[in-house]
């Protein structure tokens, strides 16, 4: 698990790079991001072939937060 600190005012990308899981040539079919605690906004997040990006929004300062990235593979595999 990374730790990050982010300031409430910034607009902030986070990354998921899922190469060391994915086997052979399965891709990322699906993915979905979750976020514990309010505050914390998920503007919007996309996916490639072996990553996930999330750009997050706002937050309390001194706030913990947990920011879960889920994956569903084309060979309809699912992680956290």
């Amino acid at each position: 698990m990374k730790k990050y600190l982010k300031d409430p005012d910034a607009l902030l990308d986070y990354t998921w790079d899922w190469s060391g899981f994915l086997t052979g040539v399965e891709t990322i079919q699906d993915h979905e991001i979750e976020i514990s605690g309010d505050g914390l906004t998920l503007d919007h997040s996309t996916a490639d072939d072996t990553t996930v990006t999330a750009w997050l929004s706002g937050g309390v300062s001194g706030q913990r937060y947990y920011v879960t990235c889920r994956i569903t593979t084309d060979q309809d595999r699912i992680v956290d």
